[in-house]
């Protein structure tokens, strides 16, 4: 990415797909140029498709793009800074180190006409030197300049669109070539834009509880895989629940690749003001995301209690998602055995802490014994794809936890959710609390049709604390 004066956000694909721009509307006509990288996605349909989709939910990316181009900047500025604090340095520390009898006779050589006319020469060649080596610095080099048509001259059949009345597209061989290619984008774009619009727009008409005085609510998303069309959607029941947290259990991504950052670009943009509590689930793949979880402000649980909101959580990231298990691939024993030691070193927090009212894990599996120990109040988790529970374990200790899984919050069939409509149910959940411990819990559901389905509000019993004793 490199910014420009040009006033354009200009994409380029690469060879096959043809370049497209629309005005940046930043000030004093900054643009950029983003040039795509390779990515991990072999099958150039599916490549498409899966663009398609997140140029129907921008805004997660267009606010990616603003803070780092505002990044450059300052690095920019603060580098011209340096340089001319620096040479400014070099000046005095070289006037100083001539002494002071050369100093003065400088001084009256500068006095003298003659004298005076050979030491501007001498400055400006100097200063023409160091301009001939700023014009030197290589750049980037850029694509040549296109001929640049709006995309309903290239599509005719387009539909009006808010956004992709702005688009242009540049002209040559590969916007003619892969013209079907193209067209099978805009027709992804189209329906998504349509499918996703309207369940938000449903969304935030339905009826759900809302928290009674002294209350407050949290909204559970977990196994996104990408889906970022479900995130609008996932805001409005939030906003419907009055919530102002998010729990996020994990699987945000298919497989943790650099190129699925804008999956956690949108969750961030979509909840920003929320406070964000956050495990990586099994997908998620290596460091990557984990790392942009904690860039973006989320409270990434890493096995130690911690109060957000008045909430006392534990949790930890899935071990597979470390990527220094066996995975799938592998020996499903080394997996099994990660598992169980997340769950026993859990436990031991736990009830060590005494007053974890939520554990938060991505696998039901990570916190079975947890739960059996009754050292928390309720367990949430995801990875099942389907709602399990909520179920009451009576707990070893004498107190009871309810344990919940939560559906795939994108739809997500395997590790896929990408497309212009859901491919499965999807699903999120509202938590209410009362002073810090879980009282209810009230799941929403949304079929591949559209329709949006709430479940009666159950409440969460909570053991009296002092029974542990």
């Amino acid at each position: 990415m490199q910014p420009d004066f040009s006033g354009y956000a200009r994409i380029d694909f690469g060879a096959v797909l043809p370049q497209v721009r629309l005005p940046a509307k930043a000030p004093i006509g900054i643009g950029v140029d983003i040039r795509l990288g390779e990515s991990e996605v072999s099958d150039l349909n599916k490549l498409v498709a899966r663009d398609a989709v997140i140029a129907s939910q921008p805004q997660g990316e267009i606010a990616a793009v603003r803070s780092q181009v505002i990044s450059m900047a300052i690095d920019a500025a603060l580098r011209g800074l340096g340089g001319a604090l620096l040479a400014l340095l070099i000046a005095i520390l070289g006037w100083k180190a001539i002494g002071q009898a050369r100093r003065r006779a400088l001084w009256a050589a500068a006095r003298h006409p003659d004298r005076r006319q050979k030491i501007g020469a001498v400055s400006v060649a100097v200063l023409t030197i160091g301009a001939l080596a700023l014009v030197a610095t290589p750049e980037r080099p850029r694509s040549e300049d296109a001929a640049w048509v709006p995309i309903g001259k290239a599509f005719p059949l387009l539909p009006a669109d808010p956004v992709l009345d702005h688009v242009e597209i540049a002209e040559g061989a590969s916007t003619s070539g892969s013209k079907a290619i193209v067209e099978g984008a805009l027709s992804t774009y189209r329906k998504s834009v349509s499918f996703y619009g309207k369940l938000a727009e449903d969304a935030r008409s339905v009826i759900v509880r809302t928290p009674l005085e002294g209350e407050t609510t949290a909204l559970v998303v977990t196994d996104r895989h990408d889906n970022i069309g479900m995130d609008p959607v996932a805001r409005a029941i939030a906003e419907q629940a009055q919530s102002s947290m998010l729990i996020d259990l994990g699987d945000d991504t298919s497989s943790g690749q650099s190129w699925e950052t804008f999956s956690l670009n949108s969750l961030a943009r979509e909840f920003d003001g929320f406070e964000i509590v956050s495990v990586a689930g099994n997908h998620d793949t290596g460091p990557t995301i984990s790392k942009q979880m904690k860039d973006k402000g989320f409270t990434v649980l890493d096995g130690k209690p911690v109060t957000v909101n008045g909430v006392r959580f534990l949790g930890s990231s899935d071990p597979r998602s470390s990527g220094l298990t066996a995975g799938y691939s592998g020996d499903e024993s080394d997996n099994i055995a990660a598992i169980r030691s997340q769950d026993a070193e859990l436990t031991r927090a736990a009830c060590e802490d005494g007053n974890v009212n939520v554990i938060a894990v991505h696998s039901p599996a990570s916190a079975k014994q947890a739960a059996q120990s009754g050292c928390a109040d309720l367990v949430l988790s995801g990875h099942l794809h389907r709602q399990v529970g909520p179920t009451t374990i009576d707990g070893v200790n004498g107190r009871s936890t309810v344990t919940l899984s939560t559906g795939t919050t994108g739809g997500a069939v395997y590790a896929f959710a990408l497309g212009s409509k859901l491919r499965r149910t999807a699903q999120v959940t509202i938590v209410t609390f009362s002073d810090g411990v879980p009282v209810g819990l009230q799941p929403v559901t949304f079929d591949s049709g559209g329709r949006i389905e709430v479940a009666d509000y159950a409440p969460i019993e909570a053991s009296p604390r002092d029974t542990q004793e």
